[in-house]
């Protein structure tokens, strides 16, 4: 049941299997910033309650609106794209597109940056442009998926957290320029330092090792949620021929990313299996329209993107609450 109300505007509650996203469509005429305005604690609230929020139909026309609108929303500052794991670019201010992956590839679920020290706490995607087919941003709830574990996998992974791997070479994954939006050397160890990132250099080439949690208690509503990615970090989840030839090609410890608990002790292939399956037990996927604006909290709720044909543009913007709006 949906306890939010909103004002001037038709709301329905769509739920798949503990998976639920608030689909909000306005009934205000030109004034679609005055509606956020007016909404802007009822849409948060939304967001702790139900995890995501879908405006239809939202009237966002210019891209800079876009990080204004979260910022409002998010209560707190839009956020930079640091120590990047996959390939954006920039379209203004701190709006980006969405992971520039190939349109037939599905990207898996996870929560943004739950890899690194400085993730966001609430996500942002406008559509610009939907899709001719596809191209759904799915969401799963993570508390939800949490319950969903086996017990003893849970307790393993609460216990010991995540260690991921990566290593930063041109030509395969992102380069450590790329990653870290920098070419100076000296400022790439200042960021790992400061972020308890260890750092390793083979001439131009980085490996880096970070330990993170991997179950968390949200710090408003104290939900506790799956939170990590090791299922899109360890490289059992990648097809088994591209698998098979970077492993040839890189060694296991030369992979572009990789992931094992957090004393260093492997994760075995059917726990990423298990993890994956419960994923898609969890997830649902509402049809994007052109001018949709889907609002996610990042640690309540997970999301990916299925694939599509056609021209897509899905913009992002992601946003730190303050400590007043937490």
């Amino acid at each position: 049941m949906m306890t939010t109300p909103f004002t001037d505007a038709d709301t329905e509650l769509v739920e798949h299997n503990g998976t639920h996203l608030v689909r909000v469509t306005p009934r205000s005429g030109d004034d679609h910033r005055g509606w956020f305005t007016a909404n802007a604690e009822a849409l948060r609230s939304a967001m702790y309650e139900h995890a995501a929020v879908m405006v239809k139909g939202s009237g966002l026309a210019e891209q800079a609106e876009l990080a204004e609108i979260a910022e409002e929303i998010g209560g707190g500052p839009s956020l930079e794209y640091n120590e990047r794991s996959t390939p954006r670019s920039r379209v203004t201010g701190n709006v980006y597109t969405s992971t520039e992956y190939p349109q037939d590839q599905t990207i898996p679920q996870h929560n943004e940056s739950a890899y690194s020290q400085n993730w966001p706490h609430n996500v942002f995607f406008f559509c610009a442009q939907a899709a001719q087919t596809g191209g759904e941003t799915p969401v799963a709830d993570s508390a939800a998926l949490l319950d969903a574990l086996p017990a003893d996998l849970v307790r393993r992974f609460e216990d010991k957290g995540v260690l991921y791997t990566r290593t930063y070479r041109t030509g395969m994954g992102l380069s450590w320029q790329e990653g870290f939006q920098t070419d100076d050397k000296g400022r790439v160890e200042t960021y790992c330092a400061e972020h308890g990132i260890e750092t390793e250099w083979d001439g131009d080439v980085l490996r880096t090792r970070q330990r993170r949690p991997a179950v968390m208690e949200h710090p408003v509503t104290g939900r506790k949620v799956w939170f990590n990615q090791a299922h899109l970090f360890h490289v059992h989840a990648l097809p088994e021929a591209v698998r098979e030839g970077l492993l040839e090609i890189c060694g296991e410890d030369g992979l572009p990313r990789n992931a094992y608990y957090g004393d260093g002790t492997p994760i075995t292939g059917d726990e990423i299996d298990t993890i994956l399956g419960a994923y898609r037990d969890k997830t649902l996927a509402e049809p994007w329209r052109t001018g949709d604006l889907l609002m996610i909290d990042n640690i309540l709720t997970s999301h990916g993107r299925r694939p599509f044909t056609g021209d897509r543009t899905v913009l992002v913007a992601m946003t730190q609450r303050t400590a007043d709006a937490a």
